[in-house]
């Protein structure tokens, strides 16, 4: 886990050991996030009636930690199953898709898509989910659309004395951690180790989550 030839706060590498999990294939998308809203009574986010954010098909945004981890209750609630959002560590080792070192979701290199140079317009909105393609676990957009909530609270220093079995992060804090590329970021952290923080009630409209789930 982490990188010795990027941020500090990716720093020093250090080998993890971690229980079973599922994580979800896609971030979570609007259609999915609406049946919450339904169901929970819940208030829709700001963007929600943009018409840049509203497709069913493109992940939700404007969404807070705080927000993403109703919505975890929520679908624990009506499934019966314990969904939270996944930790750093277990994000991390998803991104990577089976291959230790990975740079990317995709491999070592950005993919022709990804390019900078040759992408034409300026992006406006996130793509609808799933059109990149999977990594070694099957899962989509782990660098690209929205940058999602992680479980835990964020320190810069932590590597330096985070626990080598089921890292849950620091114990308290100011700012939760987020990983992944985004819509409006495209490269800044792209790659599978960079490390990302937002206080939990912010919302911006390139940030959305993802589901996770403990292994029987």
């Amino acid at each position: 886990m982490g990188s010795d030839f990027a941020q500090e706060n990716e720093q020093p590498v250090h080998r993890v050991w971690l229980s079973a999990f599922a994580i979800g294939k896609f971030p979570m998308t609007n259609r999915e996030y609406a049946s919450f809203l339904q169901a929970a009574g819940h208030s829709v986010p700001k963007s929600w009636n943009s018409p840049r954010f509203q497709d069913p098909d493109q992940p939700v945004v404007g969404v807070s930690w705080f927000e993403a981890m109703a919505y975890c209750r929520w679908l624990h609630d009506v499934s019966g199953k314990p969904y939270r959002l996944p930790t750093e560590a277990e994000w991390e080792k998803a991104a990577r898709g089976g291959v230790e070192g990975q740079r990317f979701p995709w491999g070592n290199d950005l993919p022709d898509w990804m390019n900078p140079h040759g992408r034409g317009e300026a992006v406006e909105q996130p793509d609808q989910v799933g059109h990149d393609p999977p990594n070694g676990y099957g899962l989509h957009n782990m660098g690209d659309l929205v940058h999602v909530w992680c479980h835990d609270w964020y320190a810069a220093d932590y590597y330096r004395w985070s626990p080598p079995d089921n890292p849950q992060g620091p114990a308290t804090g100011v700012r939760r951690a987020s990983r992944g590329g985004s819509w409006r970021h495209r490269l800044k952290v792209t790659r599978c180790a960079a490390r990302s923080s937002l206080p939990p009630d912010r919302t911006f409209t390139d940030y959305g989550f993802r589901v996770a789930l403990s292994a029987d």
